[in-house]
């Protein structure tokens, strides 16, 4: 599919009903496109090269970055279903990269308390380079005008969203 030019773009001039759009211009379309483009070509191969799903690379990055957090954190943090959480995590526990700590039960805060185990840190030191190098390399595409844009509209969006969240 060729670039739309600057002209071509159905954005521009667009009344609050969206009269004329196409679902192909939808911003959600554009966007879950884009980001399943970039998982496979970016994402997929290091996650792979390190023995991991997406999923699981996700979770493992998000408590890396914590240190340690509680389950319904993770699930905060990672915006992702709180099911396919428990199932990377349950995963990545079977495989001693992290380690699930019982919340005591005597007390009002029920739940599991994630943490990386040496190994899941090991693995996370030896994997996030590798990722660093790949998401800039795709990153780098863009000049650096389109960075700040991209940067700044995406999360803009993402703020929109809470917004309408609530």
């Amino acid at each position: 599919m060729p670039d739309p030019s600057a002209d071509d773009c159905p954005w521009i001039g667009l009344d609050e009903n969206g009269t004329g759009l196409s679902v192909d211009d939808f911003i959600t379309t554009l966007v879950v496109r884009a980001a399943n483009s970039l998982r496979r070509v970016v994402t997929l191969p290091y996650s792979d090269q390190f023995g991991l799903t997406m999923a699981e690379w996700r979770m493992l990055s998000v408590v890396a970055e914590a240190q340690s957090l509680p389950f319904s954190e993770l699930v905060r943090r990672s915006e992702t279903d709180k099911s396919l959480v428990s199932r990377a995590m349950r995963q990545l526990e079977a495989r001693g990269l992290v380690v699930l700590d019982a919340v005591d039960a005597a007390s009002l805060k029920r739940g599991l308390t994630c943490r990386l185990s040496r190994q899941g840190q090991a693995l996370y030191d030896r994997a996030m380079p590798v990722a660093q190098r790949a998401q800039a390399d795709m990153i780098r595409v863009l000049d650096d005008e389109e960075r700040r844009v991209l940067f700044r509209t995406l999360h803009k969006l993402r703020r929109a969203c809470r917004d309408e969240e609530g």
